[in-house]
């Protein structure tokens, strides 16, 4: 059957995409094992590698940081109930994943689903693990103190680098602003403890000095991977953003999350992610489905598509220009208020 226009109607696209919300269990398994396995085998040969050189060692470090992309998609979609038909399964293995990751899957699970509840809602920003966008005019209303910390929040460096680092490794070993929640408090808890064996199992067994040389650039690329991933899925040139009384689910998704059409090799190692119209319009989808999604219905790669070389181009967007309905870069911000 031909589905109808997805610029003309999203909401169609919900319904139409139902036959695709089906976990297979043999097949969960075996993307997890094809991330994982690998993974571990390419730690080991970065130590082993050490003996020759830290430069031959440090080789390994952006593809083992690319299979920890990979490895937290699986935990992404253990969050949304679509990797395992069992919910037990996809918590335990979100679980253990999460310390991989440096992820408190429950309290990270919670937030998640807020982001998707509300994704493009201008009334709603602050919601789950949105990124800080600020409107054109929200931006010239602030101080010269609140220009320069939100200039500074948005800089690549800080974006890309020290940002999620800073989250990864830092900010996640506490609930921060859930704190008088129990559910937060447990679930941070009970990932640093596993961390704190994991790692304390690794420097025993490997030594601080190569436990640091591996594991820290590791965590490193994969959270500025991860966090490059997240800005180029919402936060491109056409992205749509809505007042609550306008907004509506299936719009912002479609509509305000993009098709990162990546090479293959890059698509295979960020689980799909990068179809993320479909994935937002049904979250219950998994990873290993998106692909077969696109090749039955191709009229979805026009929406929202967005290749490598102009993903690049996204970083100087910063704001949202209610009057152009875009995101536009603080140069373009005196063009877009006049």
């Amino acid at each position: 059957m031909t589905l109808p226009n997805p610029a003309a109607s999203a909401k169609t696209w919900f319904a139409r995409l139902a036959p695709y919300r089906k976990s297979e269990d043999w097949r969960a398994v075996y993307e997890l094992l094809i991330t994982l396995i690998p993974f571990l085998m390419l730690w080991a040969a970065m130590w082993g590698m050490l003996s020759i050189g830290q430069y031959w060692a440090l080789l390994g470090v952006i593809p083992a940081g690319g299979l920890i992309v990979r490895l937290f998609i699986v935990q992404h979609d253990c969050g949304h109930g679509s990797m395992f038909s069992s919910k037990k399964a996809n918590d335990w293995v979100g679980r253990f994943i999460g310390i991989l990751t440096l992820t408190p899957y429950d309290h990270w699970r919670r937030g998640h689903a807020l982001h998707h509840a509300s994704s493009g809602n201008l009334d709603r920003r602050g919601q789950g693990d949105d990124i800080i966008t600020l409107t054109v005019d929200e931006y010239n209303a602030l101080s010269k103190w609140g220009k320069f910390k939100y200039r500074a929040y948005r800089h690549p460096i800080v974006m890309f680098g020290v940002g999620p680092a800073y989250v990864f490794i830092l900010a996640q070993r506490l609930p921060i602003g859930s704190m008088k929640r129990k559910m937060p408090w447990v679930s941070t808890l009970s990932t640093n403890a596993g961390v704190i064996i994991l790692y304390g199992l690794l420097i025993w067994g490997v030594g601080l000095k190569a436990f640091l040389l591996i594991q820290v650039p590791i965590i490193i690329i994969g959270a500025s991977i991860g966090v490059w991933m997240f800005y180029v899925q919402h936060q491109f040139d056409e992205t749509h953003w809505s007042r609550t009384g306008e907004w509506d689910r299936e719009s912002a998704a479609l509509h305000g999350s993009s098709y990162y059409d990546l090479p293959k090799p890059l698509m295979w190692i960020t689980g799909n992610i990068g179809v993320h119209h479909v994935h937002h319009l049904s979250s219950r989808i998994p990873f290993y489905q998106l692909p077969r999604i696109l090749k039955a219905h191709p009229e979805l790669k026009t929406v929202g598509r967005l290749t490598l070389w102009e993903s690049f181009k996204c970083v100087r967007l910063a704001l949202w220009c209610e009057t152009r309905q875009k995101m536009v870069s603080f140069r373009m911000r005196k063009m877009a208020a006049a």
